[in-house]
């Protein structure tokens, strides 16, 4: 047996419910609320709030969310859309006027769009939910006031926080260590106002009169007034004998079905270590993703995007002897993936995202919450469909994944942190899930690689296509004399690398469920009863 099979990488098993999250607190809270009634959306709620809470160097009140929700055999999953719009002062000549190519990284109002992850919790809850909202909330509202250990890669993440203004929270008697105990009065009040008024407490409350001080002329308060969260159709394809489902633009969801639909068509290795596997895996995502810079946009048709006619010719450019031409002109993004299924087989697949780490590095002067900058997706080129303007919503890397059998039945819910990486991440384990028929913990645990380009931010991997390095990750065990054989340009990472995500994968199996939280977030974990 591989040494990662074993402990704490095993796959866990729960004949009831199952939460996998990066934060074994939060995985906990969500069973907490499950156990007192609490249905798969309120669990996935509760642990996502949690999450904005100790780990708010990935995700927060202050960024993004997107989920699925399967909640019926037969039907197709529900999809939300809690990605925020560019506030109506948003005005790309200016980004123009100060000669800027790409959008603003940090500190700068027009890359944070009006945070969307409230709207998608209190929407979640007020149509999904089982249990009021107050009781969802109250672990978070419980560790906020009263202190969290902090794990040890978000102390590490402090050192970027130095002379970063309102960041008492954590800096208040210097870098903090893994398990120094962090309180965090001002995110605790937010969410009691959230508990006791819903969405008003967020928007039309404080944080909402610091956010329009913030911006400048960026956000009024009329914008904060409209729900950033909209139920949209998801999208979907046949793979491997199972139907994969995932959000549609403007997130980049489309490239794992891309890629999936790609892949199965394939005469694809069954052993994963066949250096063929690899290749070939690796190629379906260099073919489905090339062109994305072009075609990503929230107006963008995804049945156009995942028509036969758009995918055959990539299909046919693959070959098993070299890497394809594209024909065409990673990551320390900083999101959080979760999921939860509970005892009547409702399933949520859920992301939440600062965009980069800890955002824009500006944090809400009494709330202590930072903001996203996910409006670094949007483009200041003139004309372009994803040019930054007022109400628009950036390009996502968000992508959350849901898979049914063919009866319509729940097989799985799966997804990871990685900016651009997402679908390569999402591709390998629904690879390595539904095709080599592997266990949950073996699948996460399994070294990964991934595309990179030119940039390091992790947000521009396909800017460049033509000029993409295969990374691996460093227990790789792939044979890579004959990687560089079939032409591909290789780099080794280290081991258990956050660069390549932070997976969990819930399988639904016939009288159980099997679970696996991702090695690479530390304190991650899996809680089920």
């Amino acid at each position: 047996m591989p040494d990662y099979m074993n402990a704490p990488y095993a796959t866990r098993h729960a004949p009831q419910g199952m939460v996998c999250s990066i934060d074994h607190l939060a995985s906990g809270a969500g069973i907490e609320v499950m156990r007192q009634g609490g249905n798969a959306a309120d669990a996935a709620v509760a642990a996502s709030a949690v999450l904005a809470v100790t780990s708010q160097h990935m995700c927060g009140m202050g960024g993004d969310l997107w989920a699925l929700i399967h909640f019926e055999d037969g039907q197709p999953p529900r999809a939300l859309n809690a990605s925020g719009r560019a506030g109506s002062g948003a005005n790309p000549d200016t980004l123009r006027r100060d000669g800027l190519l790409e959008m603003p990284f940090h500190n700068d109002p027009r890359s944070i769009p009006v945070p969307g992850c409230v709207d998608g919790w209190v929407t979640i809850n007020n149509e999904l939910g089982s249990l009021n909202l107050a009781k969802v909330l109250a672990p978070a509202i419980s560790l906020a006031f009263n202190g969290f250990p902090i794990s040890s890669q978000c102390a590490t993440a402090c050192r970027l926080l130095r002379n970063v203004a309102n960041t008492e929270d954590y800096m208040r008697y210097g870098l903090p260590n893994a398990g120094d105990l962090i309180t965090r009065p001002g995110v605790a009040k937010t969410l009691e106002a959230i508990a006791k008024d819903g969405r008003q407490g967020f928007y039309e409350g404080p944080v909402g009169k610091s956010l329009v001080e913030f911006g400048r002329g960026e956000y009024s308060e009329d914008d904060l007034l409209r729900n950033q969260s909209d139920w949209v159709t998801p999208i979907s394809v046949e793979a491997w004998g199972h139907r994969i489902w995932t959000v549609p633009p403007n997130s980049q969801g489309y490239l794992t079905l891309a890629a999936a639909w790609i892949s199965s068509q394939l005469d694809l290795p069954e052993d994963p270590d066949d250096p063929l596997f690899t290749h070939l895996l690796s190629e379906a995502v260099r073919q489905s993703g090339y062109d994305r810079p072009e075609v990503l946009h929230e107006f963008a048709d995804p049945e156009e995007l995942l028509s036969f006619e758009r995918l055959n010719p990539r299909l046919e450019a693959i070959s098993k002897h070299s890497v394809s031409d594209i024909g065409s002109g990673i990551n320390n993004g900083d999101t959080i993936y979760l999921n939860a299924v509970d005892s009547n087989r409702m399933a949520v697949s859920l992301i939440q995202s600062n965009a980069s780490g800890w955002g824009a590095l500006e944090f809400l002067p009494e709330s202590k919450i930072s903001l996203h900058n996910r409006g670094l997706g949007f483009s200041t080129q003139m004309g372009h469909c994803a040019e930054y303007g007022p109400g628009r919503r950036p390009p996502h890397t968000l992508a959350p994944a849901l898979v049914q059998r063919l009866d319509g039945s729940i097989r799985a819910v799966l997804g990871t942190m990685g900016g651009d990486s997402q679908p390569q991440i999402v591709l390998q384990l629904l690879a390595r899930l539904l095709h080599s028929r592997q266990e949950p913990g073996e699948a996460i645990a399994a070294a990964r690689w991934r595309f990179a380009g030119t940039n390091p931010s992790g947000f521009h991997t396909w800017a460049n296509a033509s000029d993409l390095v295969l990374q691996l990750e460093g227990h790789n065990t792939v044979d890579t004399k004959a990687l560089k054989g079939l032409g591909h340009d290789i780099q080794y990472l280290g081991e258990y690398e956050s660069a390549f995500g932070h997976a969990h994968l819930i399988d639904v199996q016939a009288n159980v469920l099997a679970g696996a939280s991702d090695p690479r977030s530390l304190a991650g974990g899996v809680a089920g009863y």
